[in-house]
Parts: structure tokens; sequence; C-alpha cells
């Protein structure tokens, strides 16, 4: 497993409830990673050399990548040059979630649906773009940005100001910038199993991207998750891969660029159906929190047929009747920066409530403390999505840690469509 998040936390864990008992090594692993007995190897996820040279020197049967970076990076290519076999998608097939502007390209020449934008690369052009334009608009880094490069502008200074920011003060290195059209609905997280020829749906999941109660304040990686998602049942997510994920498939085959891996659409519903708001090449966070603690079936099976073309037909990914959420904890000033070193008291009575999940986590004298950004997901599993929400909350408030930030709304509304109705 490669990575150090909640996210590769959860999906060690899957990985380990596999009926073949594999021995899982991370790299680099957290510090809670570790305490659950799993080897982590001291190896970054932006070092691939490194990486190849341990998959090889442990004789790994299989190397699941978690963070994008690595992906779009080439490491699956650098793998397969070292003859070790990986889940996830080749350098070119993962820049659907590498370049906003390339995945638009993409969706257009698939047809899938995806709202209307403009790909500016020169900061007077841009702000020229912003006359006449309505408001809300959305602006998105054309790079990789942790989830944080997506801003919402209510009017043009809001506009102007993120220009600013991505143009001249190059936040996060992007030297173009999409302008897309705002859209108003309910989002949707739909993650699918992809063998090159086919898309295997997983669980839905809906996740929560700003930082504060009722979607206020900056986008974050996200603050929290919960699946199943009402009213998307089997045949919808069936249909919906249908509709999103297979043309992509199929048009990145055209060009040479067969996807292996997951492939993660964020969409939104809205009144004239569903469009797609972004891709990604891997796991969602905090969506992989809450989707796999519900799966039954063979992670490591379904990850080794997503390899071979065609090999995920007759597949099925199955899923228990239980609900879950997940609920982040973010460190003190997330996202803007993050507190570092704080003690974090409370995680064994937290545990022997829900799924703790550490995503920045060290280990200092014994003791785990913070490591900045989002630092833990608490899961909650119950039979309805009240249940499952107490539980996860009950859980998170036995956690304590200096400035530790929490929504109290994840799942609010799942339990109240339940209690009407």
């Amino acid at each position: 497993m490669v990575g150090a998040g909640g996210r590769e936390h959860a999906l060690v864990a899957a990985l380990r409830r596999s009926p073949r008992a594999p021995e899982v090594l991370c790299a680099p692993g957290s510090a809670g990673i570790a305490r659950d007995g799993v080897h982590c190897l001291d190896v970054g996820t932006g070092d691939l050399e490194g990486l190849v040279v341990a998959a090889r020197e442990e004789a790994c049967d299989l190397v699941v990548i978690g963070p994008e970076a690595p992906l779009v990076a080439g490491l699956v290519d650098e793998l397969a040059d070292g003859q070790v076999r990986a889940f996830g998608p080749s350098g070119a097939a993962a820049r659907i979630e590498g370049s906003k502007a390339y995945a638009k390209e993409v969706m257009e020449a698939a047809g899938v649906p995806t709202p209307g934008h403009v790909v500016l690369s020169d900061h007077e052009a841009a702000l020229a773009a912003l006359e006449g334009t309505s408001y809300p608009l959305v602006l998105k880094a054309d790079v990789l940005a942790a989830g944080k490069g997506v801003v919402v502008c209510a009017d043009e200074d809001e506009a102007r100001t993120a220009l600013e920011a991505f143009f001249a003060e190059r936040r996060f290195g992007a030297t173009t910038v999409v302008l897309e059209e705002f859209l108003d609905g309910e989002e949707v997280s739909l993650l699918a199993l992809c063998d090159g020829e086919r898309a295997l749906p997983m669980a839905p999941a809906r996740d929560f991207k700003r930082i504060g109660d009722g979607d206020r304040g900056p986008n974050t990686g996200g603050m929290g998750s919960f699946s199943p998602v009402a009213g998307i049942d089997a045949e919808r997510t069936e249909e919906l891969v249908r509709l999103v994920h297979q043309p992509v498939l199929d048009e990145l085959r055209r060009r040479g660029t067969p996807y292996h891996g997951v492939l993660y659409a964020g969409l939104m519903f809205t009144a004239g159906g569903p469009q797609v708001l972004e891709f990604n090449c891997r796991f969602g966070d905090p969506e992989t929190q809450a989707v796999l603690p519900r799966l039954r079936s063979d992670l490591p099976e379904l990850c080794l047929a997503a390899r071979e073309p065609g090999g995920l037909g007759g597949a099925e990914a199955e899923f228990g009747d239980d609900f879950a959420v997940a609920v982040v904890l973010a460190s003190a000033g997330y996202p803007e920066s993050s507190s570092k070193g704080d003690v974090i008291s409370g995680l064994e009575e937290a545990a022997a409530i829900a799924d703790v999940f550490h995503a920045g986590t060290a280990e200092r004298d014994g003791e785990i403390v913070t490591a900045g950004g989002r630092v833990l997901a608490v899961t909650g599993l119950g039979a309805s999505p009240a249940a499952a929400r107490s539980r996860a909350y009950d859980a998170a408030s036995k956690i304590e840690f200096k400035g530790m930030q929490i929504r109290t709304d994840i799942a609010a509304r799942a339990v109240d469509r339940v209690a009407t109705g």
C-alpha cells in the first residue's frame, strides 16, 4: 500500500479483511497503520524509484497506490518497468485527474454531460472572460491541489482575487485555469473499478468539502462523507456508470491509454440531470472511509482482476445493507495552515465505538500527535443513517487535541430524509 492518509488506512483495513489473509506493507504509512501491526516502510510517496526498489526487495505481489500525485507522476509505469504488478492507472491515463482541462476535453469527446467551461492560460484574458459572466461561477486550477484548487466565486471581486492567486501568486503552480459554470444541486461521489474495458460500480457516497457547517468556508480535501446515498440504488448506479464512466473508458482506450484502477466521478444532480464536475484517478478521501467498511467482496481479488483487460467481467462489488458515516477531525488552522505536534487523547475509547482511521498523525515519545491537515476520520456503522451518525459522533466526542475542527452536520440531511419519509 502506497500512502499515509486516512484513505490508505481504510484501504489497508479492507485489504487485510480478505480471505486470502495477505501480508500488507505500507509506504510510508502512519502512526495508526503501524499500531495496527502493519509493517511500514520508510519510503515517501514521491520517491518513485525508492518505491519500486522497496516493492522488488519485499517481493510484493501487488502494489495498491492511494494518492493521486504518484499516479499522475507515473508510478504504475515505473513499477511495470520493474516487473512489479500495480493497481492503478498509468501516468497517461491518470491525466484525467492531473489536468482538469484535459478531463473536459475527454468528456466532450466521449459525450459525457459536464458544466460549460472556458480554459484560460493568461491572466489578462481570464479577467476579460469575467465580463458579462453570471455569478456564482467556479474557478479551478488545472493542476493537482489536494482538493483545495477549486474556488466558488460569489461575485466579480472574489473571482478577481482567485485569478490573482492562481496566475500572479502561482498558487499550486497553476499556469492554466478552468472557468466553469456553477451548478446547483446535490453532489454524489461514484467510484468504479475499471479493467480498461469495463467499469464495475462501487457504492455511492456523498462528501462534504467545505470546512464549516452548512457548507460554509473554503474548500478542503473533505470533512466527512456517508454511504449509501438515498435514491441511488443498484439499478440507478449501473445507469450512471453507463452514462459517465463507460464512455470515458472507451475514449481513453481509443486514445491508446486504457484505464485500469479506480475511476472516481464527482457528480452534481441538477434539475436537468446528472453532470460530471470532475474525475479523480484514485479512491476518494474521505469517501473511502465510508465506502470500504461496507464492502463484503474480496478487495485484493478485485484489484488483481482490474489489472487485466476485461478481467472484471462477471465480477461484483458487494456491499452490506448497513449505513456508514465518516466524520473528519482536522487540525487547527486547516485548510489555510496546519498545526502539528498536538497530543491526541481518547483514541482507544473512540476505537471501541467506531473505526478510527489515521490521516495526519505521528508518534512522538510513545504518544500519538497531530501531523497537520486532516488528522483522523471516525467512521460509524449502523442499520440506519441515524444509528451510524450517532455512533460516529459518539466516538469522535472521545477524541481531543488542541484546536480540533469538526463539522457537526455530516449526514444530518440523510437522517432527516428518513425521518420525514
